[in-house]
């Protein structure tokens, strides 16, 4: 946890494959607004993100990475001093939940203790792919899931 000020900051590193809604995840909390159009991320795009809580406002300023393969030499540098972590995937495409536990392994090498949440994304989709019991993976790493969920 960092502070440039009073409020609490937490870097919040997001990792999944290229494609899955990182980008558009984050966009949608800063600003209300759905992007259709894919514009893949280069490298890792920074965002600060304000939540109110019964306590007083918390940022996490989120690490949005790229997921495509050709930044994968990058990718441990983003992850250092990470304080929490979002896996997404796409239940709409099975691969992107099957590259899920590499995601952990990248993780958990650099960012040994942190919390980490996976995240279905995508579920408005009719043509869903990876059906919610067969969401198993994170049992097996004791990762927080939320039953499928839409912000709007």
């Amino acid at each position: 946890m960092a502070s440039g000020d009073d409020m609490p900051t937490f870097k919040l590193v997001l990792v999944g494959d290229g494609g899955v809604g990182k980008t558009t995840f984050v966009k949608r909390h800063l600003t209300g607004e759905f992007e259709k159009k894919y514009v893949a991320t280069l490298g890792v795009e920074v965002h600060p993100l304000v939540f109110h809580t019964n306590r007083g406002p918390i940022r996490f300023n989120v690490w949005d990475t790229a997921g495509q393969e050709k930044f994968g030499g990058l990718r441990d540098g983003y992850y250092i001093q990470g304080n929490c972590a979002i896996i997404m995937f796409d239940v709409t495409a099975r691969v992107t939940y099957k590259n899920v536990p590499n995601w952990h392994r990248d993780l958990v090498r650099v960012c040994e203790n942190i919390p980490i949440v996976m995240c279905g994304n995508k579920v408005d989709v009719k043509d869903r792919k990876v059906k919610a019991k067969a969401i198993t993976f994170h049992r097996k790493k004791n990762l927080q899931v939320r039953r499928d969920f839409q912000t709007h």
